[in-house]
């Protein structure tokens, strides 16, 4: 829908993804008034953080926060904090929003960049002061001094958050078991081999690892953690429980309209529109076809803050009312500690894999290839191979596999077309 002084957006949720939204209308030259609005008191701030630094206490808090109140009055946006959408009626293109507080926004355009919430841990003693998991500035703030004072802590789920916050707390002088329900960590997102040296960077800094254990209660003393039983009988102690399991996409505003919803999200198409042709959804909240090309077809649900920056630059295409396809190569990283991943591409479906590097020595980069094409690098310590790599695929390019383990050539002299072909 082309925009004008009456076509008031409303944008639900202030995190990643609705702050690229409303900055991508604003480049845009979309000057139609918006209101932005967020449950959390905060104004909208840098996430990645919350899991790393900002528990060490080496990040500044208001650092975090990416503008000021005169920015978002500068661009005709109105930021409402603190204060809820709970409920959401359309009729036609227009339609009005409830919110926590009582007031009613009415809107001509609605984007959803709800999120998610985390899983909750489903068993007894879950609810113990000393169990905490990390979304939100206020879930940091609660964690980052018991973090800082922990003696023994127990991270149940090896995904990035859980290993983030692990490293976090071996750093701090803890003692730190990590324990995964599965047979390797990280094992949705990366490569049999990157699980694999991840596992063992972690032994080496003194992280006892634990792969198909599960956490079946959590036991404590007057009221407080003092340990994590396992399935086997045994009992980690612990005075910190910290649960990163995963998250799940907040679509109950989308369901109370009847959009299309799966259990990973909020249906959308590669324009990020809903199944209603006119609401946008974009970030952890949403589900669409695979931006990545060379990925495996099909539904496809990314978390992070590149692909909720992406999705929501293409959302307020749509709605300034641009053709403009969401068909982005994801990137991600983790710092772990000391340990630094860098990823490009999805390398799910890969048939071969090059080890470029010394695993042992951290300093290492997995190319992954599908039917002799490259579709992802995975990088340890070798940021100029993540680099390469990524440019590549933008490109639609690749490097020849049986030449990408030499280390002796830089792999952005490596790069060709996808039929083999030199690119000059």
């Amino acid at each position: 829908m082309p925009s004008d002084e009456s076509a008031r957006t409303l944008v639900v949720g202030a995190g990643q993804a609705g702050i690229s939204l409303v900055t991508a209308l604003h480049e845009l030259g979309d000057t139609a008034p918006v209101v932005l609005v967020g449950d959390e008191p905060e104004p909208p701030y840098e996430r990645p953080p919350l899991s790393k630094t900002y528990l060490r206490g080496e990040h500044d808090r208001n650092s975090l926060v990416f503008h000021d109140a005169s920015w978002f009055a500068g661009l005709g946006v109105e930021l409402v904090t603190g204060d809820a959408v709970v409920s959401i009626a359309r009729e036609g293109s227009t339609g009005s929003a409830t919110l926590a507080s009582g007031r009613t926004v009415a809107f001509d355009r609605l984007a959803l960049t709800t999120g998610a919430v985390n899983r909750t841990l489903p068993v007894e003693g879950a609810d113990l002061t000393g169990v905490h998991s990390v979304r939100t500035l206020a879930d940091a703030d609660l964690l980052a001094p018991r973090l800082r004072a922990a003696r023994d802590v127990v991270v149940v789920g090896g995904g990035f958050i859980g290993l983030e916050i692990a490293a976090g707390a071996r750093a701090l002088g803890a003692a730190v078991t990590v324990v995964e329900a599965t047979d390797r960590l990280l094992g949705r997102a990366v490569t049999a081999a990157l699980s694999d040296a991840v596992r063992d960077a972690h032994r080496r800094r003194g992280t006892r690892i634990l792969l198909g254990a599960n956490a079946v209660r959590v036991v404590g003393a007057d009221g407080a953690v003092t340990g994590a039983e396992l399935a086997d009988g045994t009992t980690v102690p612990a005075d910190l429980v910290v649960v990163g399991i995963g998250a799940l996409p907040r679509t109950e505003l989308a369901e109370q309209l009847g959009l299309l919803v799966e259990p990973h999200g909020i249906v959308v198409d590669e324009h990020a529109r809903t199944s209603d042709g006119l609401t946008v959804a974009a970030g952890d909240c949403a589900v669409g076809p695979n931006p990545f090309t060379r990925g495996e077809p099909g539904p496809t649900r990314l978390e992070s803050v590149p692909h909720a920056t992406d999705q929501a630059r293409t959302a307020a295409a749509t709605l300034a009312g641009h053709d403009t396809a969401y068909d982005t190569v994801p990137w991600f990283w983790s710092d772990q500690g000391d340990l630094r991943l860098q990823m490009a591409g999805l390398p799910h479906g890969a048939d071969r894999t090059v080890v470029r590097g010394d695993v042992a020595a951290e300093r290492f980069s997995l190319l992954s290839y599908r039917d002799g094409l490259l579709i992802a690098v995975e990088s340890v310590g070798v940021p100029a191979d993540y680099v390469a790599v990524k440019r590549a695929l933008e490109k639609g390019m690749t490097i020849p596999a049986d030449s990408a383990a030499d280390t002796s050539v830089p792999l952005k002299r490596l790069i060709t077309r996808a039929r083999g072909t030199d690119p000059s």
